[in-house]
């Protein structure tokens, strides 16, 4: 259910804000979406899996969380960063 380092790595290259960045929102909120993405692929074949759900609900909070930080911080990097990502359509 958890991406891959390389997936991860690939992500944190893609978003990064500067060459040694890890921990920017923009990367964070990359790595979430994309594990909420792999999470809800998994909870689509099993429905009655309660706990992994939980784990979903808690991320999504986390990275609308985040989102909301950075609108308040920078609004044309929040546009951005949805844009790429496909989010809040």
């Amino acid at each position: 259910m958890a991406i891959s380092k390389e997936r991860k790595n690939e992500l944190i290259e893609e978003y990064r804000v500067h060459e040694s960045d890890t921990g920017s929102p923009e990367v964070q909120i990359a790595v979430l979406t994309e594990e909420i993405n792999t999470l809800n692929e998994h909870l689509r074949f099993h429905k009655k899996d309660h706990h992994s759900r939980r784990g979903l609900l808690k991320m999504v909070g986390r990275r609308k969380h985040l989102l909301t930080y950075l609108r308040n911080k920078d609004v044309s990097r929040y546009r951005d960063l949805i844009g790429k990502l496909g989010i809040r359509r």
